[in-house]
């Protein structure tokens, strides 16, 4: 496939914007305004505050590179995968002329980049396992579809997408392809990292807010062909990823064995929840999960869910979502909130 045909010829004829550290990155730097004599930040001194941050993301993509295996020029770093997602849909879709399939029920943040963006989107419904069902796609797919995207583990479900349909969703259609891997670590060896660099119109997302359990430095990355991170540099703003959060997760990889034990523990806890919940008689459905959080259902979901948190319990409802009528989310915790979160439920859907 050729990537530019897709691409909207305003950002194809762009000229990106040149910051300072683009050009220059060592000697007496007078160049871009900053403060020279340091910061008023105590304890930072090696990461020298006052200067702007790299926005080549040069030592990330190194060492996330060298972690997974994967060509560092295939690698791009956002403020979340969210922010990438928002420039995806910014460098493939004309506003109010382009269009992009959603595989529902998924995460809902793809359909609201694309309304912020003035891009329509198409709910496609997946299979009744949560898989990819072509003769939905088929009968959605228009030309001016750019965009596709699909979650695997998938948000809400659980459950991964079958890599061979991937890959034949990338073959069939003229369309990038985006499949959010947030939560591929708990799922084993399944990531579609590899064939990422075999199929150029495959984006794979990946996060480090899940299994590294680093929410809140807010860093996103994706695995694509070049000349998709090439654009994907050319639009973003200069300096997105900021020195402490470079720093944070550079050490986080040095610690990855830490993350390990994460996944093992919070994958054990999974399965003992899962058994614990298909023993509620008031609980007809768990479905299975690769993810760290588990899909269950029960009668009047919405107030139980209400309930719950009054109780100082919060799990997600989404039953609004398509084909998951009363069905609830929760999220895998320590032991100790597992354990609470199964008592509070028991409460609530006992009672009715």
């Amino acid at each position: 496939m050729i990537i530019e045909n897709l691409v909207r010829k305003n950002i194809l004829n762009l000229k990106p914007y040149v910051c300072a550290r683009d050009m220059y990155s060592e000697g007496i730097l007078l160049d871009a305004n900053e403060n020279s004599i340091g910061s008023v930040a105590a304890g930072y001194d090696e990461l020298t505050l006052n200067r702007y941050p790299d926005p080549h993301q040069a030592e990330l993509r190194k060492a996330v590179g060298e972690y997974y295996g994967v060509d560092e020029k295939k690698l791009f770093f956002g403020v979340g995968s969210d922010e990438i997602i928002d420039l995806l849909i910014r460098i493939f879709c004309e506003p109010a002329k382009d269009a992009v399939i959603i595989l529902d029920p998924t995460y809902g943040m793809y359909k609201v980049a694309c309304d912020i963006n003035n891009v329509e989107t198409i709910s496609t419904n997946l299979n009744d396992e949560f898989q990819i069902d072509f003769d939905n796609i088929q009968r959605d797919y228009r030309n001016n579809v750019k965009l596709i995207f699909a979650c695997s583990p998938n948000n809400p479900t659980g459950n991964l997408l079958k890599k061979e349909d991937v890959e034949r969703l990338c073959k069939l259609y003229n369309s990038i392809i985006v499949i959010d891997e947030a939560y591929i670590d708990f799922s084993g060896d399944n990531s579609l990292i590899n064939e990422a660099g075999e199929l150029n119109n495959l984006v794979v997302l990946r996060t480090f807010s899940k299994a590294w359990g680093l929410a809140a430095i807010r860093l996103g990355y994706c695995i694509a062909d070049e000349v998709i991170t090439r654009l994907l540099f050319n639009i973003k703003a200069p300096y997105t990823i900021n020195s402490l959060t470079k720093k944070t997760a550079l050490e986080a990889i040095q610690n990855n064995s830490r993350k390990d034990d994460f996944i093992k523990l919070l994958t054990s806890e999974r399965e003992r929840v899962k058994e614990e919940l298909l023993a509620i008689p008031e609980v007809p459905i768990v479905y299975p999960s690769d993810a760290n959080y588990l899909l269950f259902q029960c009668e009047n979901a919405t107030e139980v869910q209400k309930s719950m948190a009054l109780d100082g319990v919060v799990i997600r409802d989404r039953s609004s979502h398509p084909m998951l009528r009363n069905c609830l989310r929760v999220s895998i915790g320590t032991v100790e909130e597992n354990n609470k979160f199964l008592t509070a439920l028991k409460k609530q859907i006992c009672r009715k």
